[in-house]
């Protein structure tokens, strides 16, 4: 859980709630990959059973991905934010008032790239879109263990295995086991004794933004960065070791350094986006907080339009990340739009939000009247060829800005595509 003050409020139920689709990696990914759960969905559809829980745009091919800015690569994602007048009227003329932040580009056409944005410095909470932070960590430092092979890169993701410990505790959200003898998956929380390979880690950390799971990886993060060019054979207790014997604010100012310092270098700024913590309170053992966490609509499109010029890490590392992002499940929020079905979409959303009893206004789940952040950054490609990037922040108080998200997806997506 991030700290709250509990000093001046009677009494907060706070609510740290994030949910994501259950599937993202191409779901032919399996042999790159190794990720099991990728065989539950291949088994579903070679059965020959209907199966309805995918939209059409989700069945793409791990060939299919491609950047789509490869081409502008040496353009510079400052030039490239600069507001087209018609686009931003019309953007503007469909963006809700009150707490809403985002940027929206429309990369169609790279060489007649359109941008919009209304409020886009404003910083929020980013929950859960924070954890592309860290699987950015995990690339940037790889890159460092193998610099000149990439396949090295992932055959590390696919044969290295390492355990949750504690590190992985404490987290509600679960997380899909399969097993292939019996080609049946159960569901359930992380434990202690659970092991899985790097990229299985880092699947179940998007997939169904398991917060252990980013906790793990980020320890991953760091420990590749302490070890360098070791870390592939660095044992469980050699890693343990290094947490017990190194100073805990020591370790602080290095997490913080190992997650953000990969961001500062693509041009993101403190105030743009920056990661405060891990997403569990076990690893405060090892590790604590610095610096808090925010994230604007314009930090996080500078992310991803650099990372679809190829320019995240590098050209490969950019192109696996996007991979990793990509949904081959059911779709909520933004991505929830009936005008998305066809489309293929790489997507991120989080949820952050506090509950005051002692305040008269309602508060629930994902309704909090104290603070009520609501993250989507998304992607779209439609098959006709328009393609598009959107981050949305939101802070709307005592109300599950869920369904507000999907109608904007959909006027979002008219103004760019029927034109």
């Amino acid at each position: 859980m991030w700290a709250i003050n509990m000093k001046k409020i009677a009494f907060i139920a706070l609510g740290f709630a994030i949910v994501a689709s259950f599937g993202f990696y191409p779901i032919d990914g399996y042999e790159r990959s190794r990720i099991e759960r990728l065989l539950y969905i291949q088994d579903q559809i070679d059965s020959g059973a209907k199966y309805t829980r995918i939209e059409a745009g989700a069945y793409a091919s791990i060939d299919d991905i491609k950047l789509n800015l490869k081409d502008i690569s040496n353009t510079s994602i400052d030039d490239l934010l600069n507001e087209d007048p018609e686009f931003s009227k019309k953007i503007a003329r469909i963006t809700p008032g009150g707490a809403y932040s985002l940027a929206v580009m429309d990369i169609t056409d790279p060489n007649n790239i359109r941008y919009a944005s209304h409020r886009e410095d404003v910083g929020y909470q980013p929950g859960s879109v924070g954890k592309i932070a860290v699987l950015n960590a995990v690339f940037h430092e790889m890159s460092k263990i193998y610099p000149d092979d990439f396949e090295a890169r992932i055959g590390l993701l696919c044969n290295k295995r390492v355990s949750s410990g504690i590190w992985g505790l404490g987290d509600h959200h679960t997380i899909p086991i399969y097993n292939k003898e019996k080609k049946t998956q159960l569901k359930r929380q992380v434990i202690a004794s659970d092991e899985f390979t790097l990229f299985e880690w880092l699947d179940h950390m998007v997939s169904v933004s398991n917060n252990g799971a980013a906790s793990v990886m980020y320890r991953e993060a760091m420990l590749m960065s302490a070890f360098g060019k070791e870390y592939p054979r660095l044992t469980e207790e050699e890693a343990t070791k290094y947490f017990e014997d190194t100073n805990r604010d020591s370790l602080t100012v290095y997490a913080n350094r190992v997650v953000n310092d990969p961001l500062r270098d693509i041009g993101i700024t403190e105030d743009d986006w920056r990661l405060g913590g891990f997403f569990t309170d076990t690893p405060g053992k090892y590790v604590g907080r610095m610096g808090g966490s925010i994230g604007t609509p314009k930090g996080l499109m500078k992310y991803l339009v650099q990372l679809e010029q190829g320019k995240v890490v590098d050209e490969a590392s950019s192109l696996e990340m996007k991979r990793l992002l990509y949904i081959t499940d059911r779709r909520i929020r933004y991505a929830q739009s009936n005008r998305l079905d066809s489309a293929r979409v790489y997507f991120k959303s989080g949820s952050f939000y506090s509950c005051d009893k002692t305040k008269p206004t309602p508060c629930g789940d994902y309704a909090g009247n104290r603070f009520n952040y609501m993250n989507s950054v998304i992607t779209v490609e439609h098959p006709n060829g328009k393609n598009y990037i959107v981050c949305l922040m939101t802070n709307v108080l005592s109300k599950n800005s869920a369904g507000a998200h999907m109608y904007l997806a959909s006027a979002i997506d008219k103004v760019v595509t029927e034109e």
